[in-house]
């Protein structure tokens, strides 16, 4: 079956926003076991509308459209669509009953442009839209379903959901397919597939690399039943052979990871105290419901008077090993931790650029520490040719993948062979 995506939207085409709908809907494909195969971005322009409607419509089986539902003017997909296969447009009267009293629970008064989303193709079939006021519909054109969706991420993702994949399925049942996937870090892109490499594909299997700086990610992709018998071995020879690089089967980041295994330590806690992060540390893990169980406080503590006030960092080990040390990481860790006796603390200080290095600690110098109640451990890694907000990123993932290997109980001091290291060492604390 090829299956393809149509992009709309000025903001889109333009690059105004990045279109995350797109990203989000190849993925959720992959996961269902079908892959792409062709997707496109055009403007609201009504003849350019109704041009990639006829034409992919005479290639591709089914075609996902998203945007272009709303009521202003130049949302155009619904009429693109009628004239693309050449009928009128006419009022889904159960869905203007739908829409006032969508409007009416909310206690607000429905305008007349919004009258315009109760128009859909002749004979098209109304999707429902439970999170919004434009419904989808699906109509066929030439060999092609087309099927229209809105462009608001929540109402989009929940349609697709709930409502385009079961057509899918039902559209085409397709054999039996099963997607493990690998999350890496540390390592390169290159590198993995050169260690994979040395080791046989089983047959139905079929290898995919995602690099999503800090992260890579394998696809291990299974299709039939012969590939997915194969499928948990295959992965556990992939686990084997990759070591330390792997740092999750079950979750997209080492945030993800690192928040359900807080949480499957019921009264475990957790500090933070970040420099050159800014608070994105804290911020990943609360992105996740259910943080408030672990997490007691993140320190922001970008000056030198913010360590010595609010962590206890005495003055004497800034100006002797700056800032940016092994010496200082370790001390604000220990500081966050007995502020309010958390059990585990982790702290981040760097230069993320682009200015503001020397020679002896040029800009992407990064100083992370892990203490328990203890012992720390600390490394100082040098970041260079990245970003500023990569440089913070990459930071960020060492402090929560130290700490997931302390939680799974193993060495937090590992070697990123991507990444270069300066100093790395483990020292328990004074009584």
């Amino acid at each position: 079956m090829l299956l393809e995506m149509i992009s709309t939207g000025e903001e889109v085409l333009s690059g105004q926003i990045v279109d995350t709908n797109a990203a989000w809907f190849a993925d959720c494909m992959m996961g269902h076991g079908i892959e792409l195969s062709r997707r496109s971005t055009v403007g609201d322009r009504m003849d350019d509308l109704i041009s990639l409607f006829r034409e992919r419509s005479r290639f591709a089986d089914l075609i996902l459209v998203n945007g272009g539902l709303g009521p202003t003017s130049d949302d155009l997909c619904a009429e693109a669509a009628a004239k693309a296969a050449g009928v009128g447009l006419v009022e889904h009267k159960e869905w203007r009953t739908h829409l006032e009293a969508w409007f009416h629970r909310r206690g607000r008064s429905m305008a007349a442009s919004n009258l315009k989303q109760c128009l859909l193709p002749e004979g098209a079939v109304l999707v429902n839209n439970p999170a919004g006021s434009a419904p989808g519909f699906r109509l066929q054109i030439n060999r092609a379903w087309l099927f229209f969706t809105p462009g608001v991420p929540v109402e989009f993702k929940q349609m697709v959901s709930e409502q385009f994949v079961p057509f899918l399925q039902q559209f085409h049942p397709g054999e039996a397919t099963r997607l493990v996937k690998l999350l890496t870090f540390g390592h390169g892109e290159s590198m993995l597939a050169d260690q994979i490499d040395t080791i046989a594909v089983p047959a139905g299997i079929t290898l995919g690399y995602r690099p999503s700086p800090p992260h890579v990610e394998i696809k291990v992709f299974a299709r039939g039943d012969a590939g997915i018998a194969q499928q948990d071995a295959y992965v556990q020879q992939l686990q084997t052979l990759l070591g330390t690089a792997v740092v999750s089967t079950r979750c997209a980041s080492i945030a993800d990871e690192v928040h359900r295994l807080l949480l499957a330590r019921p009264g475990t806690s957790l500090a933070l105290a970040e420099s050159c992060s800014g608070g994105m540390l804290c911020s990943q893990l609360v992105d996740f419901p259910g943080s408030s169980a672990y997490l007691q406080h993140s320190v922001v503590s970008y000056s030198n008077a913010a360590k010595e006030l609010l962590l206890g960092v005495d003055a004497t080990v800034l100006n002797r090993y700056g800032a940016v040390s092994s010496e200082t990481a370790i001390a604000m860790a220990i500081g966050a931790r007995t502020r309010l006796d958390s059990d585990y603390a982790l702290a981040i200080t760097g230069i993320a650029g682009p200015d503001g290095g020397s020679d002896e600690k040029p800009v992407g110098t990064v100083a992370v520490a892990l203490c328990d109640r203890t012992q720390s451990w600390v490394q100082v890694v040098q970041l260079s040719q990245r970003s500023r907000i990569l440089v913070r990123t990459m930071g960020c993932a060492i402090a929560l993948d130290m700490l997931r290997r302390r939680l799974q109980d193993s060495e937090p001091l590992v070697p990123y062979p991507f990444i270069t290291a300066r100093r790395a060492y483990r020292e328990e604390h004074r009584s």
